[in-house]
């Protein structure tokens, strides 16, 4: 059959690419289904569980709930802020709350924090613009993110090995995140 297309296509002196172009429409493989979310990863929940830790003094979250954190295994209620080998509770009720005051403890401590994660809810929230601005005075960069992402940052930062803070607000509602050891308990 290929042949005899050839041969047509000589005969009648046209361009070659042309009955290619048709030869390749004619062969072209149907798909017999579509794709589902199931077939894409991006849908798919992503479980991390760490064998182990490559900084054992590294402060890692491993779940929150709109009560608080378990940050290395310890509870902790209510918003908190974490820094590197430390976790103290951090005395704001919302993003609203949050002033240059409130984000001192960041700027006091040897040696010095690269980046600030801020987790403010269930939402991104904007800052205030002097908070903001008396962070980068002070050469700390901050990242204001939703808990759930903050969380995520926050955890690879660390085990990046960067020296990083964060100060997480929980989200209110029924938002929980629970660890592989407490799903298995």
């Amino acid at each position: 059959m290929a042949a005899a297309l050839g041969f047509r296509c000589l005969y009648r002196a046209r361009p070659l690419r042309l009955c290619r172009r048709v030869d390749l429409l004619w062969r072209t493989p149907r798909r017999g289904h579509r794709l589902s979310p199931a077939d894409d990863e991006a849908y798919h929940r992503t479980r991390i569980s760490l064998l182990q830790k490559e900084f054992p003094q590294a402060v890692y979250i491993d779940s929150y709930n709109s009560r608080g954190f378990m940050i290395n295994g310890n509870r902790v209620f209510g918003p908190c802020a974490l820094l590197p080998q430390t976790v103290v509770q951090w005395n704001v009720g919302s993003h609203r709350d949050i002033t240059e005051e409130s984000f001192s403890l960041f700027w006091m401590l040897e040696p010095r924090i690269e980046i600030v994660v801020v987790g403010t809810g269930n939402k991104t929230e904007r800052l205030h613009s002097q908070v903001l601005q008396a962070m980068r005075q002070r050469g700390i960069a901050v990242e204001v993110q939703d808990t759930p992402n903050a969380c995520a940052t926050f955890n690879f930062l660390c085990h990046e090995g960067r020296v990083t803070g964060a100060a997480l607000i929980p989200p209110p509602g029924e938002t929980m995140l629970t660890s592989l050891h407490e799903t298995a308990k």
